[in-house]
């Protein structure tokens, strides 16, 4: 893919990779295209594209699809800094990226995506294209990042929300919402929300209302603010 888009033109190309067997084909390529391609050795889920290139920037991967969640919800955090991201997935994980209310695929990764981005599967890639042929069809998908949020929303609360929410997908929110710690029925009240719907009956813009109310009560703002502290202490 690296060869692909030297040939294709790219004008300055970052790969990162830390596999031994792709490393020495990388190296050949960083001394047939020395001014176009740098090689980083490394993690790319510890590593933050937005530092190691300038702008303007785009991702186009090939994702070992064990870590392709964690890593596109990473890249969220900036995704301004992206003028796109062309990325395969698992054909699931893509169907659930650009999935609607109401269907089995929609979930919280659908909310926290459409939020800040507008998505869409360009094509699928059969088995028999790798070698050896995995037992998944894989799917590339074209992420544009939104000029604006699909609604206003604090990141945290809509984390939240929606991680409680469809944490217990079945059950009405008036339910599942109590994992929150905070009163229920007052937030669905404040947010316009039926208290008997579920999560998956609930459109982004919805999700966002609640995650607007929910980062209006001290309770849950002193939660998150104490999962974000612990975390920050947590080792490496």
């Amino acid at each position: 893919m690296t060869r692909a888009l030297l040939a294709a033109g790219a004008h300055r190309i970052v790969a990162i990779e830390r596999d031994p067997r792709c490393l020495a084909a990388l190296g050949d390529l960083v001394a047939a295209y020395p001014e176009r391609l740098r090689l980083v050795v490394g993690d790319a889920l510890r590593l933050d594209p937005a530092e190691l290139s300038d702008a303007p920037r785009k991702i186009v991967a090939n994702l070992p699809y064990n870590i392709a969640t964690p890593l596109l919800l990473g890249w969220l955090a900036r995704i301004r800094d992206y003028e796109s991201l062309t990325l395969m997935f698992q054909r699931e994980v893509a169907e659930r990226l650009t999935a609607t209310p109401h269907s089995k695929s929609y979930g919280r990764l659908t909310v926290l995506v459409e939020w800040l981005t507008e998505v869409k599967i360009l094509f699928d890639i059969p088995p028999r294209a790798f070698s050896p042929p995995p037992k998944v069809t894989s799917s590339v998908v074209h992420i544009i990042p939104r000029t604006q949020p699909l609604a206003p929303a604090r990141k945290p609360a809509l984390e939240r929300v929606t991680a409680a929410a469809f944490g217990q997908r079945r059950k009405m929110l008036r339910t599942s919402l109590k994992s929150l710690g905070i009163p229920v029925d007052a937030l669905l009240a404040q947010a316009g929300v039926a208290p008997t719907a579920r999560a998956e009956d609930l459109t982004v813009a919805e999700f966002c209302a609640l995650a607007r109310a929910a980062a209006s009560s001290p309770e849950l703002c002193r939660t998150i603010g104490a999962q974000a502290a612990d975390e920050v202490g947590q080792p490496e």
